[in-house]
């Protein structure tokens, strides 16, 4: 996907997240998020929005710290979160498409990085406010979703901080049903090494997860159960427990 194509995404995602809470209220429970409420979710994202714009607007080329999260509630906190919002989508639509700044997963350039990683990061906490409301969360659509997959398990999991590992060499294999994708998760003591299959792939695996691209996203996310499953289930559950993302 293209930057421009990443920006777009993240502001309808986050418009519709704050709609979802502004609906729901912020003390709303989030089933997605146990633990939290929908206030808890608006300042987690709007503080990460901030802590975003900073490094494109600022040109950081070396990490720093968040600024931590607002004590608002209610009218207030949506109105916090969007205004923090707008000032990331115009921060990115607006930035030279060479700017300098800091990042932490490969991609073509900083601008690219920012607008994708906060588009995903929008988009995945946009369904969280949703689980607060009765009915289905809205549509994702599959190249996006398989944008996603591949920034989680070629970025994310390629990463020395991913704890997905396994004394024993084990492989996943992860299908999307709809997008003619799939790739292969090589799991051992090391980092995941992740190679992208097209249709199918060589070696047989030890488990299997299929389904449509933007439920095996929300999926690996740990939003949905995985659609479906073969092979050996305790290697799905290995995913659920150690795929846990530390961000820096």
């Amino acid at each position: 996907m293209e930057t421009a194509e990443h920006i777009e995404t993240l502001d309808e995602e986050g418009r519709l997240l704050a709609r979802a809470a502004e609906t729901v209220g912020t003390d709303a429970k989030v089933p997605t998020c146990p633990g939290w409420d929908t206030g808890d979710l608006l300042r987690h994202v709007g503080m990460v929005h901030r802590w975003a714009t900073a490094f494109v607007a600022e040109g950081r080329t070396s990490y720093h710290p968040d600024d931590g999260l607002p004590e608002l509630d209610g009218a207030e906190l949506i109105a916090w979160f969007r205004e923090g919002h707008g000032r990331l989508v115009g921060t990115l639509a607006g930035a030279r498409p060479d700017v300098e700044c800091w990042t932490f997963l490969p991609a073509p350039s900083p601008l690219a990085f920012w607008a994708r990683r906060q588009a995903h990061e929008t988009t995945v906490h946009r369904v969280d406010a949703e689980s607060a409301l009765a009915g289905t969360p809205g549509v994702i659509p599959a190249d996006f979703a398989v944008d996603g997959i591949e920034e989680l398990l070629l970025g994310f999991h390629a990463r020395g901080r991913s704890k997905v590992r396994s004394d024993t060499p084990r492989l996943l294999r992860v299908r999307a049903t709809d997008a003619g994708r799939a790739w292969t998760v090589r799991i051992s003591q090391e980092p995941p090494v992740t190679e992208r299959d097209g249709a199918g792939g060589a070696d047989q695996a030890d488990c299997e997860l299929s389904g449509p691209a933007a439920r095996l996203y929300l999926s690996l996310w740990n939003r949905l159960p995985f659609p479906s499953l073969t092979g050996d289930a305790s290697l799905a559950a290995l995913w659920r427990e150690r795929s846990g993302i530390t961000w820096s």
